[in-house]
């Protein structure tokens, strides 16, 4: 006969078992969110391939390449109170509290991306009443420079990599003689291949805050055409390098990273982001 002790250890190691190999989880205390991404350009879906009107002068453009980092999900509650989205820890698109979005097919224009795309957050958080969300577009600084080609993918992707100091490209948005990268600047090291020993003086982080997003059903869409609204692509100030690399004293940079929210070369910024915002209900690229 097994004793009394044992007998109750060994239906409660029973009962884990059968709920474990079974199967039968336990009542939900946390609910799955899939958050849906998608870009367009002056409100027209984005495609590899696809022709727009971009900048001041409504310049015609194929853009051949769309990439960012997002990270650090949080659900707004109705009290205001902000709780953290955990991500799925896939290891493709999406490691520690970070996520690739990749819009680009590697068709086309677009023939040094990739096939796979990437337009969803996939995480869970705990249930409740949420009426919001926040996350910044940026990777954060502890997981900024490190080596990527030892760094678990999405942190693994060189393209979206600057070097060591300046760490990765938070958006990578290329078009023919104006790419637009946006990263981490003036960050102190003894070189490009070496970790800065501190914070950046411009981390170049731009905070998201959606007061009303239904988590469930709304889309978050970015728009590039509206940071590029006073910005003339066709043209390139002189001695600076192609486009916007967020570097300071670059004139290319001045109305782009405004429009982001971001300061830039002494400036503060003249208000809120603009790339981002809320669309009611769900769309499909």
């Amino acid at each position: 006969m097994i004793p009394f002790n044992l007998h109750h250890a060994f239906r409660a190691a029973l009962g884990v078992w059968l709920v474990l190999g079974l199967g039968v989880a336990a009542p939900a205390s946390a609910q799955n969110i899939h958050l849906r991404f998608a870009v367009e350009i002056n409100g027209t879906a984005f495609t590899c391939g696809g022709s727009y009107a971009l900048g001041s002068a409504s310049e015609k453009v194929i853009p051949t390449d769309l990439r960012l980092y997002v990270s650090e999900f949080e659900a707004i509650r109705r009290d205001g109170q902000p709780v953290p989205i955990r991500l799925v820890q896939d290891q493709t698109w999406q490691v520690d509290q970070v996520a690739l979005l990749d819009f680009e097919d590697g068709q086309g224009p677009c023939s040094n991306g990739t096939k796979e795309m990437n337009t969803t957050v996939r995480g869970d958080l705990p249930a409740g009443d949420y009426q919001g969300l926040r996350f910044t577009i940026g990777v954060p600084f502890a997981l900024n420079h490190a080596d990527p080609t030892l760094a678990p993918a999405p942190l693994n992707n060189t393209a979206m990599f600057w070097n060591w100091q300046g760490g990765y490209k938070f958006i990578r948005f290329d078009t023919p003689g104006f790419p637009l990268h946006l990263g981490s600047t003036q960050c102190a090291s003894p070189s490009r291949t070496s970790k800065p020993s501190g914070p950046c003086v411009s981390p170049n982080r731009i905070e998201v805050r959606l007061e009303t997003f239904d988590l469930r059903n709304d889309t978050v869409v970015l728009d590039f055409g509206r940071i590029l609204r006073t910005t003339d692509v066709r043209s390139n100030t002189p001695k600076t390098q192609p486009g916007c690399m967020s570097f300071p004293g670059d004139a290319d940079c001045i109305g782009v990273m405004q429009a982001m929210g971001l300061a830039y070369d002494g400036q503060a910024p003249s208000g809120p982001q603009q790339l981002v915002q809320r669309r009611v209900g769900r769309l499909t690229q």
